[in-house]
């Protein structure tokens, strides 16, 4: 097995982790508190929570397998592997809550996974440079920043649905982000740690790794997951993917006729995560609102 396919095992096993700490991160986010908090405060609440601890641990056991993966495979190949966790994610929570997965949602499991094969295989991604240089960097900024605090603006102004769906979306594309810049951290790792300490990215990343966990609970507490849960799930892998090929220079071998059914591919991708999204987002939601069984005294 080369290096790409255990990139993708890695990349598989760490959809399966985030899957797991994402369950137990959404229902913590809307359990922790009936009151409307900001961003940071709810992430202090949140940091006193247990569940939301065993979640994030969980998770970050996850990033650490997606960042194993990133220093083997592209970010494109990583990012299309990594919604598979909404597959898990749902195939977990419907065990939890004793749910039945409906025959929607097992045909759009069914295209999503034929999506990400045909994404994986017919268009090969091919990895680029481990980092972007400043000039490009300098590039994305001006054009991301201001749509990120557009959605920090919109978030504020607006409750509800559309508050958390664009904090959703704020979530989604700094972990895109963060996705491209583990790679870059990744490979300065491999030259030691002293290397690693004088690299920029480093210090970004911790950065963009905080901010994207509290922006994301926040989504999770503005407004339904079925509006925040699907941002943040489509948001990444598109963020971080297109980064991968304009930033890192990654590339897709394939015919034209592949980049044909590349397009109709990550069409139903997109598709698929939403509506997955969706149903685990309201499934979830449902539990959580579901009576808790009652004692009585004695």
């Amino acid at each position: 097995m080369g290096t790409t396919g255990i990139a993708a095992l890695l990349a598989l096993a760490a959809a399966l982790m985030i899957g797991i700490g994402d369950v137990l991160e959404q229902r913590s986010a809307q359990q922790v508190t009936d009151k409307p908090v900001g961003t940071f405060a709810l992430f202090r609440r949140l940091l006193r929570d247990r569940r939301w601890w065993a979640g994030s641990l969980v998770a970050a056991a996850g990033f650490g397998l997606q960042a194993a993966a990133l220093g083997l495979g592209s970010v494109v190949l990583v990012q299309a592997l990594s919604v598979t966790s909404l597959l898990f994610a749902l195939i977990i929570s419907a065990t939890v809550n004793h749910r039945r997965i409906t025959r929607w949602q097992g045909i759009w499991a069914v295209l999503l996974v034929a999506a990400v094969t045909v994404v994986v295989t017919v268009g090969n991604p091919q990895a680029g440079t481990p980092r972007g240089s400043l000039q490009t960097w300098t590039i994305v900024a001006a054009v991301m920043g201001p749509g990120l605090i557009l959605c920090v603006i919109g978030a504020r102004k607006f409750s509800g649905s559309v508050s958390a769906l664009l904090l959703g979306l704020m979530s989604g594309s700094l972990w895109g982000l963060f996705s491209v810049l583990t790679k870059g951290v990744v490979d300065q790792l491999g030259h030691g740690i002293l290397p690693l300490l004088r690299t920029p990215e480093l210090y970004v990343w911790a950065v963009l790794g905080i901010a994207a966990t509290a922006w994301e609970q926040s989504a999770f507490r503005a407004g339904p997951l079925t509006a925040s849960l699907p941002a943040v799930t489509v948001a990444e892998p598109i963020v971080g993917s297109v980064l991968g090929v304009t930033v890192l220079g990654e590339t897709l071998n394939t015919t034209a006729v592949g980049m044909v059914a590349l397009g109709v591919s990550v069409a139903v991708m997109i598709a698929a995560t939403v509506a997955l999204a969706h149903s685990q987002a309201a499934g979830t939601a449902a539990a959580d609102e579901s009576p808790r069984p009652t004692t009585a005294p004695g």
